[in-house]
């Protein structure tokens, strides 16, 4: 699925930190990784603080913690993993600083990051040009799309749109409103939604913004009742969607309203408290994990992913830990079977498949950088406050 994404700000971010790549390859000689001796470095840029320290937060517990277990057993043939995270202050010009310093002066073998798709994007150009393999945790199906050394966890916003329409055909909505982030997690979220409902009949009717630290919904949420369109879409991440589920109700819209997989964790349900219950939205299985069949193939890589996590930090994780969990093993996987070789990683990674992760089953490709498709979420509502499973769309 092709859309149209601005790039404005990523080009210019990007432009600025690949001057200082190349300052800094002037100096180092433009190496990075393939050494076979002394630690074997992973640099993971998070937004740690900011809009979305609500994702960072937890992924940067996962990875320590799934460091220590790496280094606890050995290390990665014998040699110590270095983890290095950077904090881009959910920016799209701190993502791309961070990135420039771990590929250039910490010279890791390998990038993780970032939390949300507008860092992600600023990344991915120096990633390339720099021909180091990275791996977002973030959602845009842009980041990867066309892409030759990025590659992602997070499932697809076009997955979770695509799901998004099966409910709609399957509950008769014919018309839909869609209020969105208006950074790069919500960019083409418009256009994908309708190309996916035009052969089945579905239209946007209209379509409202908000910035990712928005406190504020009302002037948007009475737009979309008045559109009276037969559900409401809230596509953000908390803790802006949540103060947006809780503007919907209290203005009485009497439309279903589906969230995006962008609500996945606890803080979601602590902000919105009861306008939550009886929402719908396509999310992974992290949350319903109790709920789930016991031949489900994800059960017990979840299971003890949770129980890893709760023993260290006692909390359960989120679902933005799970993209951190399955983005940290893909690398930790990819440095044992193929080395530290920029090439040989790449190609390892692009050509793995039945990877049973958090957020799914990873089939990779050269055509996806990916590796899920709309299996790999579940339709989830929330009741007392609790995550409920509807359907767990396992074809």
């Amino acid at each position: 699925m092709r859309r149209i994404i601005t790039f404005r700000l990523a080009a210019l971010v990007a432009a600025t930190a690949l001057t200082l790549t190349a300052c800094a390859e002037s100096e180092s000689g433009g190496e990075s990784g393939g050494d076979d001796s002394g630690p074997i470095k992973i640099g993971a840029v998070l937004d740690i603080t900011g809009a979305g320290a609500s994702l960072g937060v937890p992924e940067r517990q996962t990875l320590e913690m799934l460091a220590q277990q790496v280094n606890d057993d050995g290390g990665i043939g014998g040699r110590e993993l270095e983890l290095i995270i950077e904090d881009n202050q959910s920016t799209e010009d701190g993502a791309a600083k961070a990135a420039t310093k771990l590929i250039n002066e910490d010279q890791v073998d390998i990038l993780l990051g970032a939390s949300r798709s507008g860092p992600s994007f600023a990344m991915r150009p120096i990633a390339e040009d720099a021909e180091i393999p990275m791996i977002s945790l973030a959602a845009n199906v842009q980041i990867v799309d066309g892409s030759e050394w990025v590659f992602k966890t997070a499932q697809n916003d076009s997955v979770v749109l695509e799901n998004i329409i099966d409910l709609a055909v399957e509950e008769g909505w014919q018309t839909l409103s869609l209020i969105r982030d208006s950074s790069g997690y919500g960019e083409g979220v418009q256009e994908a939604l309708a190309e996916l409902g035009e052969p089945e009949g579905i239209e946007v009717v209209t379509t409202e913004k908000f910035a990712p630290d928005a406190s504020d919904f009302t002037a948007q949420m009475v737009n979309v009742r008045e559109a009276g369109a037969d559900a409401n879409i809230i596509w953000g991440i908390p803790p802006a969607a949540a103060l947006a589920q809780q503007a919907y109700r209290q203005l009485n819209i009497d439309a279903p309203v589906i969230q995006s997989h962008g609500i996945g964790n606890q803080v979601f349900l602590d902000t919105a408290g009861q306008s939550a219950d009886g929402l719908l939205a396509p999310l992974g299985r992290l949350l319903v994990a109790d709920q789930l069949p016991d031949d489900d193939p994800q059960k017990p890589v979840i299971e003890e992913f949770m129980a890893d996590f709760e023993e260290e930090y006692g909390e359960q994780p989120s679902t933005f830990a799970g993209h951190a969990w399955d983005g940290f093993t893909i690398a930790v996987q990819a440095l044992e079977e193929a080395g530290t070789d920029p090439q040989e990683l790449r190609d390892y990674i692009e050509n793995l498949e039945g990877f049973v992760g958090i957020s799914g089953v990873f089939n990779f490709s050269a055509e996806d950088h990916s590796g899920l498709d709309k299996t790999a979420l579940a339709i989830v509502t929330v009741e007392n406050g609790e995550w409920k499973l509807v359907d767990d769309n396992r074809d």
